[in-house]
């Protein structure tokens, strides 16, 4: 009988995953960062083939020294700064992720937060609730942002900044995008300075990677450019924004406002926009339905399946 590859499990995963994993590889729990981890890195690290862990998660390179005869991780989610790729590069290790699968439902949320800011739909909700909506005399709700025909800007255009794009079409926006270098075959138009995308939209999407060449990117200049008539959406990663900056300019109203599905320091949400109307925020939920996780828990399970065969992996960093 074929011996099963041992398999190191990063963090705990959906009960889906876990159960696919575990019918064919021989799983360990990695214990939680500290003396415990270390003991059982130094006992057991030399007996693990694969590594499976999260975009959010992580590994780092510690983690990949400590485990001599790895020969393959395998991630769930497409976020690749907090895996370090120059270390299991180093040492020939392929790392495997989950993008396209995902493109949908991040396009959905990223649009469901643009309707959110722009109609002000949960400060209705909220509105409705308090009772201020039947309340004598009447308290007027204000008015909101129309969304059909509106200047929609994109930074990042990759694999779901593009999904988005076409979303647009659906409302009749105006479409331009920034990014380093164009897109090829893409009818959009590419602005080449982030200031100036953000002076012509109305809503400005960010969607591009994480990772230092892109911390704080979107910054107070960005922020004042974009004005008081703009609205900020965040479907990437939080370290893209300067949160300090973005917190300023919404309590100081110099922005429409901004919805959000990530944070510089994840779960930590800054608690002075808990008091704020002009922005939502949102646990982290971009790819969060049933249908995208069991898809992303397959590509995991994909990775692992065909590197063991000795065929590619499916979706490659």
């Amino acid at each position: 009988m074929n011996r099963r590859p041992a398999l190191l499990q990063a963090l705990p995963l959906l009960p889906y995953l876990e159960r696919q994993l575990a019918e064919r590889y021989d799983v360990q729990r990695l214990p939680a960062p500290g003396p415990e981890r270390d003991a059982f890195l130094r006992e057991h690290g030399a007996g693990f083939e694969g590594l499976v862990t999260s975009a959010a998660h992580g590994v780092t390179a510690a983690v990949i020294n400590a485990l001599p005869r790895l020969r393959v991780i395998s991630s769930f989610g497409v976020g690749l700064d907090q895996l370090d790729l120059s270390a299991a590069a180093q040492r020939g290790i392929p790392v495997g992720y989950t993008p396209d699968v995902l493109n949908d439902c991040v396009a959905d949320l990223a649009f469901g937060l643009l309707l959110a800011i722009g109609r002000r739909i949960p400060e209705g909700d909220r509105f409705v609730r308090a009772g201020r909506w039947s309340a004598q005399p009447p308290t007027p709700f204000p008015l909101g942002r129309q969304v059909s025909g509106a200047k929609l800007g994109i930074l990042g255009l990759g694999r779901i900044g593009r999904t988005i794009a076409r979303r647009a079409s659906g409302f009749d926006m105006d479409v331009r995008y920034h990014s380093r270098r164009p897109v090829e075959g893409v009818a959009w138009q590419h602005e080449p300075q982030l200031l100036e995308l953000a002076r012509w939209c109305d809503f400005l999407v960010v969607i591009t990677a994480g990772g230092p060449e892109t911390k704080h990117l979107v910054d107070d200049s960005v922020l004042q450019a974009l004005g008081t008539k703009g609205y900020l959406v965040n479907v990437s990663r939080g370290t893209v924004i300067d949160e300090k900056a973005l917190v300023r300019a919404l309590q100081e109203k110099r922005i429409g406002g901004a919805a959000l599905d990530v944070f510089e320091r994840e779960p930590h949400v800054p608690p002075e926009l808990f008091t704020l109307d002009n922005v939502v925020v949102v646990p982290h939920i971009a790819s969060a339905t049933v249908q995208t996780r069991e898809s992303m828990a397959q590509r995991v399970v994909d990775n692992l399946d065909a590197f063991f065969a000795g065929k590619p992996l499916p979706s490659a960093a």
